[in-house]
């Protein structure tokens, strides 16, 4: 934490009990003005989803009505909806961390931006399509779905930049080789969020439209996607510290871990107005990153995620998460990036089946052996693989759900 981070963490603790029916409960018998160091704030009490539920609808507003201009909610389908409101300035400030993770991507205002995320109550959307105005780019705000009508305008507008989730970019990038029009696509990069990813599926989707692939961070709580962009060094991702302060923290101590090891991140606003957040965890895992980035910036890095805590799977006693299968299905040749998990509780025993894609279905039964064996050797159980053609698994226009756990 620097002194600038400091400052601006006091700045946005002051008043923040009176002003915040969230943080006045949150905060009841803790005196915000002994806060002195980078110590005492550690000790402050985290902030989670859960919470934020209770609030709901507008219990996390932290200035008068008069001040929001907008809100927005969680993309998430279960639950009571996390509503986060906006005031100008936020707003404001989001379009211009947007700007920079499409400068950090060098995208400039000679861009055609093709904004595939949704509209609406999401804040995927409008982020993209603010951030790029900002930048001075012409925005093609499709949203998501109706592919046809995306490749047709994709060709037409010459669109340049591609902005989606990692799902819906392969699904584009599969129907653009099928319909053999690739040559007619003027695609130079692809800004990818939302879902985690593999190797494997970053290199499928590059290659098949010629981009060049970024990664962009960010969750509705936290403004939105935005807040920290990979660059062309592909070396973690650069995160606004003038704007947001991260922590790393051991997930089942809630302590901070050093610099470089893997946790939670946590993070806190330093500049929202409409609903702050305190030490919120996000249940992502990465790790800052030391050192400097061969791109020059100054902006500190986090790594690439790993995966959330939540994700975590329990199978024959072994804690499994999604990036493991990644990894696994890297260095297994003949493997595709796409997957699906099954698990199931049959005659007292755990099996996880694990379906995946492959272009080279007459070696299937030496690819699942192959894969059966690399899966034991590095995740530690051992699984019943099953190879289906390319384009047998479902594909998505939003997130993808590669594991369901049939147990329960």
């Amino acid at each position: 934490m620097n002194e600038s981070q400091f400052q601006g963490i006091l700045k946005v603790l002051s008043g923040i009990k009176e002003r915040s029916p969230f943080y006045a409960k949150k905060f009841e018998g803790i005196d915000l003005n002994q806060i002195k160091s980078q110590e005492d704030f550690e000790k402050l009490p985290f902030s989670n989803k859960s919470d934020l539920r209770e609030a709901y609808p507008l219990g996390l507003q932290a200035v008068p009505e008069e001040e929001i201009v907008r809100i927005h909610s969680s993309s998430g389908t279960t639950g009571t909806p996390v509503i986060i409101p906006y005031t100008r300035q936020d707003v404001s400030d989001w379009a211009e961390m947007f700007k920079r993770c499409y400068e950090t991507a060098g995208i400039t205002n000679l861009d055609r931006i093709h904004v595939t995320p949704g509209y609406g109550l999401w804040t995927a959307g409008i982020g993209f399509q603010a951030g790029a105005e900002l930048l001075g780019s012409m925005v093609v705000p499709m949203g998501p779905g109706n592919t046809d009508k995306q490749i047709r305008m994709m060709i037409d507008m010459k669109s340049t930049v591609l902005c989606a989730t990692s799902s819906y970019a392969l699904l584009l990038a599969e129907e653009i080789t099928k319909r053999g029009v690739k040559d007619q696509i003027y695609l130079r990069k692809g800004v990818i969020g939302s879902e985690r990813w593999g190797e494997k599926m970053r290199r499928r989707i590059a290659n098949e439209l010629g981009v060049q692939l970024y990664d962009i961070y960010g969750l509705t709580e936290i403004y939105g996607p935005g807040i920290a962009m990979s660059c062309d060094y592909e070396c973690g991702m650069h995160y606004w510290d003038d704007y947001l302060y991260f922590e790393v923290i051991d997930p089942h101590t809630g302590k901070n871990v050093p610099d470089g090891e893997s946790g939670e991140l946590v993070v806190t606003t330093l500049r929202k107005q409409g609903a702050p957040l305190i030490r919120y965890r996000t249940h992502d895992l990465t790790r800052l990153l030391k050192g400097d980035c061969p791109c020059g910036r100054s902006y500190p890095r986090i790594d690439t995620l790993i995966g959330r805590t939540d994700d975590m799977i329990k199978v024959k006693g072994v804690n499994i998460f999604p990036g493991q299968i990644d990894e696994v299905l890297k260095d297994v040749e003949g493997a595709s990036s796409e997957y699906q998990v099954m698990i199931d509780h049959l005659n007292g025993r755990d099996i996880m089946t694990l379906f995946f894609e492959t272009d080279s279905m007459a070696d299937a039964k030496a690819i699942e052996l192959n894969l059966q064996n690399h899966f034991k050797a590095k995740v530690g159980i051992t699984i019943v693989p099953h190879a289906v053609a390319i384009g047998e698994l479902p594909r998505s226009e939003k997130k993808s759900t590669r594991i369901f756990d049939n147990r329960y």
